[in-house]
Parts: C-alpha cells; sequence; structure tokens
C-alpha cells in the first residue's frame, strides 16, 4: 500500500509530548498531517519517544477515551482509535492525554501548540525538538525509574551492575539525539508536497 501524499489542503500539526512527572524531562515536538487516525499517533509517539510497542495505550480526548477495542470485552467503552482523524478531535490549543504500559502507567500529555499549512519538500511526521531520554521499558513506572538512576548514578549501589546491564550499558537520562528521533519516524512518512501538487 502506498503512503498518502500530503497536498495543499493538509494540515500540518506540531504537538508537543511531555512524559508526566518524570525528571529529568522527556519531551518531543513533532509535526504531523492532521489527517492521521490515532491508531497512526500512536506509532509516532512510541518511536519519537523511543519506546517500544511492547505494551497497551490509550488516549483520551475531551473526556472520550480511544484505544484498540477488546472483542471479549465489549463494554470497555474504548472507541476505535484507527476511526478518530487527529484534524476531527483536536484544534490548537488543545491538550489530550496518552498512557502507555498500563503496569508502569506512563502518562503523557500532548498538546496541540501549532497548526500551519504543510511545506514543500519536507517528510511528515517529523520530530523537530525535543529533551530527555526515554525511559528503559517495564523499569517499574516513575518511582521505579527514579530508583533505577540512583542505582546507576552510584558504582557502590548493590543494584549498580545489575541495572547497567539491564539497561545495555551506559544510560544518559539527559541524552537526546534529534536526528535519531527524527530517523525513528520515517517509516511513518507520507509523500512530500511538491511544488506543483
Amino acid at each position: 500500500m502506498p503512503a498518502p501524499r500530503v497536498s495543499v489542503k493538509t494540515k500540518i500539526f506540531e504537538l508537543e509530548i511531555v512524559l508526566a512527572e518524570v525528571r529529568p524531562s522527556v519531551r518531543r515536538r513533532v509535526q504531523v498531517p492532521g489527517e492521521i487516525d490515532l491508531a497512526v499517533l500512536h506509532e509516532v509517539v512510541q518511536s519519537a519517544m523511543g519506546w517500544t510497542n511492547s505494551h497497551l495505550h490509550e488516549f483520551e480526548i475531551a473526556g472520550r477515551r480511544y484505544g484498540i477495542p477488546d472483542p471479549d470485552w465489549p463494554a470497555q467503552d474504548v472507541t476505535d482509535e484507527s476511526k478518530g482523524k487527529l484534524f476531527r478531535l483536536v484544534k490548537q490549543g488543545d491538550r489530550f492525554g496518552y498512557v502507555y504500559d498500563f503496569g508502569d502507567n506512563w502518562a503523557h500529555e500532548i498538546t496541540v501548540d501549532k497548526v500551519f499549512t504543510a511545506e514543500p519538500g519536507v517528510r511528515y511526521p517529523r520530530c523537530v525538538a525535543g529533551q530527555g531520554a526515554c525511559p528503559p521499558e517495564d523499569v517499574g513506572g516513575i518511582w521505579g525509574y527514579e530508583e533505577f538512576l540512583v542505582a546507576l548514578a552510584d558504582p557502590s549501589h548493590p543494584d549498580h551492575d545489575e541495572r547497567r546491564e539491564w539497561a545495555g550499558g551506559e544510560f544518559d537520562p539527559h541524552r537526546f539525539e534529534p536526528a535519531e528521533a527524527d530517523r525513528a519516524l520515517e517509516w511513518l512518512a507520507w509523500r512530500p508536497l511538491t511544488s506543483t501538487s
């Protein structure tokens, strides 16, 4: 299936994604076509933040929950995220929530900072700014992450070696590579607007 194409009518939504209550701060600023559905926005958040898409997730917009409905539990009151287009659900200035991993409960606050016309030749979605490294998967949520950082920072901590090995080596919570976060979104790329589109 060919990638969708950005047209002259495509509005680009600039979103700030902030991982709530985590220190040091973890945030990403992404630009996405407004026509994407929430299932694709989920993939954008996962890729830009550095998560591995290993757990369940859910959006909450204007008091309504969006995710992947469970056919075995139809009363769960979750709207199918693949049926919700971003531009129909939010506008500039709106804020909404995204939770990833219901065990660790990583809460993200997403703000629609700007809505603008697509630029010719620019690939969307893209990551244009950010801060901080994404916590490792299954670290135990906010409290587990704090303990993880304490153990890593102190070579004499009894869990230091185990945590370092579990993290795959050195882990810098302040590390953010803009080009790396942007490259992580390439697989979701729409065909860019051309000057003749």
